[in-house]
């Protein structure tokens, strides 16, 4: 039984790959082989979750496939923003017009996308984590090429060639890690095996460890869209369909930023806490400054919400820099609430541009009057991200600042936070141009299908669940407690 609640992480999602590959896209089939297969994933999520807060960790024979309560939370948020994310896609195509062809190929590999990124948090091994995050890059690269323009095209190379450098930092990072381990008297089996290096990081050697852990952290954390790699983030956001722009920035950036942490629980027992803080520190603040600076001239709204997915990222590095229970806590929680607010934020965003035919904020004017449900669910999406109450992201970000303040670092809370100001005014100015700006002279009106409450339906459930996360964490309480206590320091 154990077993089976490990793979079917990876087996469902392939399975439904399977499915479109084999019978293509038929509207009222096969499109929804992804709604269900993503359901029963989400089921063994919760199953799995409860199994690890009873019993403990569970893993396979030879510890390949693993999962603890952090791998638990984590296939929770894949599961419930893939479900989201293939809950919406239906409407999505029919809305764009995709041939039957183009959306077949859609779901085969926007499945293989949700496999790999179940199969890195339950990865037991780092060579297997490095593997299956490499694999989100070459599946995704066809999915932001999706729709065959210049741009896309460009956006996708961009992705390529920046995050596959990325993934080449992070190898030489665990190829010295390796080496490290290997020269402790670890076998080839366990040297990469992340909870035997954390039994045994104290027997690392420092210099080496250094550089590996070093390396690790700046090649995942470009996987994650943190300077310096992050270059691809908002191309790639910005051209990719809008549920693919949802998993990649509500799960995959998560999803790499759960390698560096994996990294981290290593680093700190075998260096000390304070060398990962430094790095986490300086690429944490440099991303908050940069996307705050960028936001402020933004003129394309799919870039806004790429870049303010570069500003939580930096958030959620500032967390896992502070590295207490209370801040690994507030990180899991923020990591939860962004990934619902910015699928819905995203999804939303996919609706705007097929009735608008246009990405740039300009074109999109006193959409609260003329198309007031996308308009409200839009809106509330960006409220939530901004972190209003009852949102999710207003409880981590007090974590996050109240973590802060305890661990002696008042004064980098306040940089980071007066960043995240900068950001706050800048998404709200262009958001209010768009929801309440005087109409274009141009406009027309609406046709009355253009947005429907069936269209709707997913982008409710995603608010549904960012504002519950932020009243109460119920049953997945004592899950977070256990996940934070993985990587937090007492």
């Amino acid at each position: 039984m154990t077993i089976l609640l490990l793979l079917a992480p990876i087996g469902l999602p392939l399975v439904a790959s399977l499915v479109y590959a084999a019978a293509g896209w038929r509207p009222r089939t096969t499109a929804w082989a992804g709604v269900v297969s993503t359901a029963l994933l989400g089921a063994d999520a919760v199953s799995l979750a409860a199994t690890v807060t009873r019993h403990g960790p569970v893993h396979t024979a030879g510890g390949l496939i693993r999962a603890d309560a952090l791998s638990a939370w984590m296939l929770l948020g894949v599961a419930a923003v893939a479900l989201l994310a293939c809950w919406a896609s239906p409407a999505y195509l029919r809305a764009g017009r995709t041939s039957a062809r183009r959306a077949r190929w859609y779901g085969v590999l926007l499945h293989l996308f949700i496999a790999a990124m179940a199969a890195a948090v339950l990865a037991g091994n780092l060579g297997i984590l490095w593997v299956a995050v490499e694999a989100t890059t070459i599946v995704t690269a066809f999915l932001v090429g999706h729709h065959r323009s210049r741009t896309a095209l460009e956006a996708a190379w961009k992705y390529v060639v920046i995050c596959s450098a990325a993934i080449a930092i992070a190898f030489l990072g665990l190829v010295l890690l390796y080496s490290a381990a290997k020269h402790t008297g670890l076998s080839g089996e366990d040297a990469l095996d992340w909870a035997t290096l954390t039994g045994h990081a104290h027997e690392l050697d420092p210099a080496v460890t250094r550089i590996a852990v070093g390396l690790a952290v700046i090649g995942f954390g470009g996987k994650a869209g943190l300077i310096p790699l992050h270059a691809w983030l908002p191309d790639a956001h910005s051209q990719a369909p809008a549920p693919v722009s949802a998993l990649m920035s509500g799960v995959l950036l998560p999803v790499a930023l759960y390698a560096v942490l994996r990294v981290k629980a290593i680093a700190d027992p075998a260096l000390g806490p304070g060398y990962a803080r430094s790095l986490l520190l300086v690429l944490a603040l440099a991303t908050l400054a940069l996307a705050a600076a960028l936001l402020i001239g933004q003129r394309d709204y799919k870039r806004m919400l790429a870049y303010s997915s570069m500003e939580h990222m930096g958030l959620i590095a500032l967390a896992a820099a502070i590295g207490s229970r209370l801040a690994i806590a507030a990180l899991l929680l923020h990591m939860a609430g962004h990934g619902l607010a910015k699928t819905v934020a995203f999804l939303s965003s996919g609706h705007i541009l097929h009735r608008h035919h246009s990405s740039q904020i300009t074109d999109v004017r006193a959409l609260a009057t003329r198309m007031p449900l996308l308009a409200g669910l839009f809106g509330l999406a960006l409220l939530a991200l901004l972190g209003f109450p009852p949102a999710a992201l207003f409880a981590s970000e007090l974590g996050i600042a109240r973590a802060g303040a305890t661990a002696g670092l008042t004064w980098t809370v306040v940089v980071a936070y007066a960043l995240v100001v900068v950001a706050f005014v800048a998404i709200t100015a262009h958001t209010g141009r768009m929801l309440l700006g005087p109409p274009p002279v141009t406009a027309t009106t609406d046709p009355p299908a253009a947005f429907t409450l069936t269209a709707a339906m997913p982008l409710i459930a995603g608010l549904v669940g960012v504002a519950a996360l932020g009243i109460t964490l119920g049953p997945v309480s004592s899950l977070m407690t256990a996940a934070a206590s993985i990587v937090g320091a007492p």
